[in-house]
Order: C-alpha cells, then structure tokens, then sequence
C-alpha cells in the first residue's frame, strides 16, 4: 500500500480524537445523575437526587457543572419544599457549582467502549463558600461522541462545609427526628456529549 494512502488512513482514524478534545462538551441531563444520601435517626437512610444539572467542559478542560437546587427530589414533595426552603435557603442561594480541571484530551482519545480511571480535584461552590474535594472517576468513551464520568467512591460533604447546620437542626426538629447526620455521601454518574 502507498505511503501516502497509509498516511490519508491514519489521519482518518486520528483526527477525529483529536478534533473531538478541541470543542466544547455540553452536560446530557437526562442521561446524568447526582445523588446523596441521608441518614436519619441513626440507621435509617435514604437515596435522593437533584434533577436538573447543567454544564459544560472547555477545550482547554474547564468543567463547570450547576446544580439548580430547587430541583431536590427526595420522593415526599413536602420534605422537597422544606429542604428548599430550610436547608438550602433557596429563594437566596438558587445553585451550586461544581468546578474543576480536567485532561480532556487523555479522555477524547479513549475507544469507544473503553474506560480509565483517574483521580481529580474539584471545587464545590454553595451559598457563598467554596471547599476543594477529590473524586475517584471511571471516565468511559461513548459512542456519538460522548463521555460518561461516575464516581467509584462516594465523596464525603459534611453540613458545616457551608453552614448548613442550622438548616439541618430545623428539618430534625419539625420531622420530629433524633438525629440527622452532618456528613452526607455524594454520587454522581455525568454524561457530556461533543456536537461540533
């Protein structure tokens, strides 16, 4: 086979990958989830979600996810109304943002079907403070150029991160509870598409 037409088959292969890190990464909603979960009561927990996320990831690897916290889902729309109201104060702190660094280039060149793990740092913005945490991520190459990110260990978040305390001492006691935990387990499972 021609030098020249084995050339023409690699950059058909290998620019694509390329090309693929140097555009902007657009959050799929529907096909992404955070979740957390409480513990009341000692040893009773419960799984909820926030529904509505938006973000992003630059071509330079700036990822910037938003958490309308008005979308808190925990099953039982009273005790949605009053995490929005009591917790999070929502009418004066509406998001949360997660920001963070990433190697999209080390992703965009993954097969489609292929995962890595790795290790990053990000930034949780809520109700004017900002605290830095680590996730443990398998990243996985989708196909129609996409990207799935999930966290392998749930990343810890304790109340007081973002004076959250008195909120939570308020849902105990008109829950009429004994206790509710400070420390909160995070998940989260993302899907970032490419349309350029």
């Amino acid at each position: 086979m021609p030098n020249s037409l084995l050339r023409l088959l690699a950059c058909s292969v290998l620019l694509p990958a390329a090309f693929s890190a140097q555009a902007h990464w657009q959050l799929d909603n529907d096909a992404s989830t955070l979740s957390f979960v409480t513990i009341k009561a000692d040893h009773v927990g419960e799984v909820h979600t926030f529904d509505r996320l938006t973000g992003e990831i630059d071509d330079e690897g700036n990822a910037e996810i938003t958490i309308e916290l008005i979308s808190i889902n925990t099953l039982i729309p009273i005790r949605d109304e009053r995490m929005q109201n009591m917790l999070f104060e929502i009418d004066l702190f509406p998001e949360a943002n997660l920001t963070a660094q990433l190697d999209i280039d080390q992703f965009a060149e993954l097969e489609v079907g292929r995962s890595a793990t790795t290790n990053f740092n990000f930034d949780l913005s809520m109700r004017g403070q900002s605290n830095t945490y680590q996730a443990e991520v398998m990243v996985t190459r989708l196909a129609d150029n996409g990207i799935q990110a999930s966290t392998l260990k749930p990343v810890i978040v304790v109340a007081n991160s973002f004076d959250l305390v008195r909120g939570v001492e308020a849902l105990r006691e008109v829950a009429g509870l004994p206790s509710i935990s400070n420390a909160v387990p995070v998940s989260f499972n993302v899907v970032f598409y490419n349309n350029d």
